[in-house]
């Protein structure tokens, strides 16, 4: 797979990175990819791996652009608001790197239609705040042995794992939690999406380049009041419904 001149300038920091080089920058041209949810989190995610040269990405949401989206979502404009996000984030990465293949998918993710969205990529990323639709990738991820990059994101406080297999993500989440907080409900510091968000996208770059270590397996949780950040590792449940062979 060749680059053409505009795209050895463009992705003149990833050549000369011994951990991507042209063999990882080719990976990425010939990766496909699935953002699940345009929102605080598929923002800065889409934003990153297109500039990042990652071949085909595809979008699935089914909002449309709302004025507090503004606050965090830091891929659509004000002119942006009440059109579809999965339209308008599509335009402004065409725009930021004319190679990248973007597919519009404005749906609501569920058990019905994940299937086919997960089944048609290379890897996904959930970035979604509505557990049914999380629990429906993951399972999804599992059937089809795709990787889920997921992150999640309340108040000032956010995380990031990667699942491959076993431990899936239910063997962190069994059942949704009794006091599941939503952004809307408790609010959250705009910028955090932005940091989540960019390790999600640099989890995919460092799983497609096969650069360093992923964090398959292990959970990044951030404390964006404190800066402080711990990792944990997360185990296989044996009696997961999904990943557990029941």
């Amino acid at each position: 797979m060749s680059f053409t001149d505009d795209e050895v300038e463009r992705y003149a920091r990833h050549l000369v990175l011994r951990e991507v080089g042209g063999q990882g920058q080719q990976r990425l041209k010939a990766a496909s990819v699935l953002i699940v949810g345009a929102g605080g989190l598929g923002a800065p995610a889409a934003l990153y791996l297109a500039a990042a040269g990652v071949g085909r990405i595809v979008l699935a949401d089914a909002d449309v652009v709302d004025t507090s989206n503004l606050q965090r979502q830091v891929i659509f404009r004000d002119t942006d608001v009440g059109v579809r996000k999965v339209e308008a984030a599509a335009a402004h990465l065409r725009a930021l790197n004319p190679h990248v293949h973007v597919d519009c998918a404005p749906v609501h993710v569920e058990a019905c239609n994940v299937g086919a969205l997960v089944q048609g990529v290379d890897l996904v990323l959930d970035g979604t705040d509505d557990f049914a639709a999380r629990f429906a990738v993951n399972a999804a991820c599992v059937k089809h042995e795709r990787t889920l990059v997921s992150g999640a994101i309340g108040r000032w406080t956010g995380q990031v794992g990667v699942f491959r297999g076993r431990p899936c993500y239910r063997c962190l989440v069994p059942e949704v939690p009794p006091e599941a907080e939503t952004c809307v409900a408790v609010g959250v510091v705009g910028a955090l999406a932005g940091v989540i968000g960019s390790m999600m996208a640099l989890e995919a770059v460092k799983l497609i380049a096969g650069a360093g270590e992923p964090l398959a397996g292990r959970l990044l949780i951030y404390d964006g009041l404190s800066g402080d950040s711990r990792t944990v590792r997360i185990g296989a449940d044996p009696e997961c419904e999904v990943c557990g062979g029941r």
